[in-house]
């Protein structure tokens, strides 16, 4: 399994949120890295979002999801065009799984397991 791993769930639709965009970075002396990107499957998850034997270093990382697309797909008008979640891991090389539950005027997120 992946060290970071994500699930958003439409709390407004009660369903996984499908074809939303997620890039993850990692913060440098340089602002932020790139190091990977997905769109969520039916299921509102990113099979594979980096490769099981990647073991990220301690640091702060950034999760973007990309709200506006999946907005206009479904015909609604968001009030936030995307959600950024930063968080810190540590160097344990623990599993982390970064939800995030979606409507159009909310968001909410927490450490998943």
């Amino acid at each position: 399994m992946s060290q970071i791993t994500t699930h958003v769930l439409d709390t407004t639709r009660g369903m996984p949120a499908q074809n939303l965009p997620i890039t993850l970075f990692a913060q440098t002396p340089d602002g932020w890295q790139e190091l990977a990107t997905g769109v969520t499957n039916r299921d509102g998850r990113i099979a594979g979002l980096l490769a099981d034997d990647v073991v990220l270093a301690a640091g702060v990382y950034r999760m973007h999801f990309a709200t506006r697309p999946y907005f206009i797909s479904n015909n609604e008008q968001g009030f936030y065009p995307y959600v950024d979640i930063v968080f810190e891991l540590d160097d344990s090389g623990s599993h982390y799984h970064i939800p995030l539950l979606l409507t159009a005027f909310g968001y909410s997120t927490y450490r998943g397991s």
